[in-house]
């Protein structure tokens, strides 16, 4: 009986809004991604396998918005820290390079899938760093030496990724996580410009020390004529499908592109550029809807934040929110070729274990947030 009224609660509470963007858009990547992977018959059970990762994530959305987040912060951030640094350090062992040297993924023997630590961290980082701000608060967000925390946490993940994978396009989300929390929680706009000011020098005097391959996929976005043919190419082509296809596309499981067998068409069509198969097949129109729905998803985490019971519980809702617009901008920017290839999947969108299970998890601790939060009236009262 209890059990009973506790599902009816839960029903009745939880955030259906935010389940139903959710579902939404990663039903409408699983769509995306079954188009993506018909031109290869080693592909044709990806889509099973993302539909498996998609009721595995909604099973983790149910999971962590039972959880009392402040509750696992404020009696065991230790033990998530070391979780994150654990979940880093598995690519010592189990990591597995790529053609460029990354080690971004690791494979775990008996698990059937591989994994993305530092996909899988950002939930940690987040956590970690609500709470650091939470704390610093009550001392000033914007001193020195809380300032310097944040950055000693940010650049301590940040660094344990670049030297143990390589892979400096998730270590420069993690430093756009923490400019987009310290901005949103309120640290002064003069650190912002000294922070930005610092790092602009400091890629200026390492720049030629960077590898040539990682300065080309720079280069070529503010160049796109020197080097379509190498470092441009799959820019190239999701320009080509995406203009191909038009304000409604050429059909759903029509695109040019997007069903050719020709190693030189659209590359990484059901992950980093599944973007661009549904700009060539959807249009105009299908790119738009991607864009609602992520968005959608991104105002119901600042709508969640404004109604949280604590300031800690609304710096993790607007930091996973801040999560997917990066992501979102960074991987369309990618397909648009106004930002580098750097290996970023569209959230809910890409395929991928790792990054599904994780945007599940973060938006079901955002909707745990909202399930635990004040009503309007007693908020206001909390406040006098």
């Amino acid at each position: 009986m209890q059990l009973g009224s506790a599902i009816r609660d839960y029903i009745r509470r939880a955030d259906h809004v935010l389940f139903a963007l959710c579902l939404g858009a990663s039903l409408f990547g699983l769509a995306l991604i079954y188009s993506a992977t018909r031109y290869d018959p080693a592909l044709h059970n990806y889509p099973a396998k993302q539909a498996v990762f998609i009721a595995m994530g909604v099973v983790l959305y149910v999971i962590f918005s039972l959880v009392d987040i402040e509750f696992i912060l404020e009696r065991s951030w230790k033990y998530l820290f070391l979780a994150g640094v654990f979940i880093i350090l598995l690519i010592i062992p189990f990591g597995k390079a790529d053609d460029t040297g990354n080690r971004s993924w690791v494979f775990i023997p008996g698990l059937p899938f591989g994994l993305q630590p530092a996909e899988i961290v950002k939930l940690f980082f987040v956590l970690l760093l609500s709470r650091l701000m939470d704390k610093r608060r009550r001392v000033g967000l914007s001193k020195f030496s809380s300032v310097m925390m944040y950055a000693a946490l940010t650049l301590f993940f940040g660094g344990l990724i670049a030297v143990l994978s390589g892979d400096f396009g998730m270590v420069l989300v993690y430093l756009l996580l923490f400019a987009v929390m310290g901005f949103v929680a309120g640290i002064q706009l003069r650190w912002f410009v000294l922070a930005f000011s610092a790092m602009g020098g400091v890629l200026a005097l390492i720049w030629s020390h960077i590898p040539l391959y990682i300065r080309m996929r720079f280069m070529v976005v503010f160049d796109h004529d020197l080097d379509p043919l190498g470092k441009g190419w799959q820019q190239t082509r999701s320009l080509l499908a995406i203009g191909s296809g038009g304000l409604t596309g050429m059909g759903y499981l029509q695109g040019t592109q997007t069903q050719s067998t020709n190693s030189s068409s659209l590359p990484a069509r059901h992950t980093d550029f599944i973007f661009a198969v549904c700009g060539e097949e959807l249009g105009l129109l299908g790119c738009i809807a991607v864009i609602l729905l992520l968005m959608a998803i991104v105002l119901r985490c600042v709508w969640v934040s404004r109604c949280a019971r604590s300031h800690i519980s609304a710096y993790i809702s607007l930091g996973f929110g801040g999560m997917i617009i990066i992501q979102m901008i960074l991987n369309i920017g990618m397909c648009l070729f106004v930002a580098p290839v750097i290996g970023l999947t569209l959230p809910f969108f890409s395929y991928g274990g790792s990054s599904i299970l994780t945007a599940f998890s973060v938006m079901g601790i955002v909707s745990g947030i909202k399930l635990n939060s004040l009503p309007s009236w007693l908020k206001d009262r909390s406040n006098m």
